[in-house]
């Protein structure tokens, strides 16, 4: 549950302290503070209650002006197209929901419709995982990737969001054969990244049988998709059938669709480009530094060596 000391039991009395703390609250955000979590804030913050509270009231705030319960797989269906994203259609052998990623199949430029797409998805793991299961995985293909596939810019908005709004929903990330010239963009990412969020991040390589053993460990290898050194050529993605998947989730969760909402959060994907412009010149500067070489990280400006599995 938590890295701390704390026991399980003597979690009840914390939710009820941080309960008390966050006083009445308005009926969404109430029911999205369940038992389960407010325990995964705790964990995150160690068990210290106020920091929890804290975490917590801004994970409130996002979700009212962010509304990631009201994105429906219409809106964010275009940056879909290309498979970047999609959850598998087994789970891992402790039963958690596997989300795919595929950096190369970058089909868009929209910072804030990339992120909009990566929070539907993690909306739609959550609602799909088992009753005894709280957390995810990832599996990252790096097959084809090239520096022009990725943005310090997402990268950073993707840990912020993963780490202060989704605490304690990841269980592992595993990248698939990252090629040497991922390492610097790592390097600047890590950073950023909490210690605990770091462990879970795992390299994988198809021609180290050490590091494929994690893979045999986790997944049972014939349902495990063949990208990834499994056996189930079936797993690959299909836009046609996924979307109607994805449909069919938003009418069994949600009853519908499509959302009628004024928030400003939800944009088109013309409107999203268009917001995005003004800052591209600034994220295009500081990711052409990454694939130069010439980008220092913040915190750690010596070179590593290939990460460890």
């Amino acid at each position: 549950m938590s890295s701390d000391s704390t026991k399980p039991e003597d979690y009840l009395n914390k939710i009820n302290e941080v309960r008390t703390l966050l006083g009445t609250l308005p009926e969404k955000s109430s029911e999205f503070c369940t038992d389960a979590a407010i325990t995964r804030y705790l964990a995150a913050r160690n068990g210290h209650v106020k920091k929890a509270t804290n975490m917590l009231k801004e994970t409130l705030k996002w979700r009212t002006q962010y509304k990631p319960e009201e994105i429906r797989w219409e809106e964010i269906a275009r940056e879909a197209e290309t498979g970047k994203i999609y959850r598998a259609n087994y789970t891992d052998k402790y039963g958690r929901t596997v989300l795919v990623m595929k950096p190369s199949s970058q089909n868009t430029k929209s910072y804030k419709g990339q992120i909009r797409f990566l929070v539907y998805c993690m909306e739609n793991a959550i609602l799909n995982l088992s009753d005894n299961q709280e957390q995810m995985v990832w599996l990252i293909d790096f097959h084809g990737f090239n520096m022009s596939h990725i943005s310090l810019k997402v990268s950073r908005e993707t840990a912020h969001v993963l780490q202060e709004h989704y605490p304690e929903r990841l269980g592992m990330a595993i990248l698939y054969n990252p090629p040497k010239i991922f390492e610097p963009f790592y390097k600047m990412v890590k950073p950023f990244l909490e210690p605990k969020t770091c462990n879970k991040v795992k390299f994988v390589y198809s021609d180290d049988n050490l590091s494929k053993k994690l893979l045999e460990d986790l997944f049972d290898i014939e349902q495990l998709e063949v990208a990834f050194g499994g056996k189930n050529s079936d797993a690959g993605f299909s836009f046609e059938k996924y979307a109607e998947k994805m449909r069919g989730d938003d009418l069994k969760f949600f009853g519908s669709t499509t959302v009628v909402s004024s928030a400003s959060a939800h944009l088109t994907n013309s409107d999203s480009e268009a917001s995005d412009s003004e800052n591209k010149h600034l994220v295009d500067k500081e990711d052409e530094k990454i694939k130069n070489g010439t980008l220092q990280s913040p915190l750690d400006t010596t070179r590593t060596s290939k990460p460890e599995a």
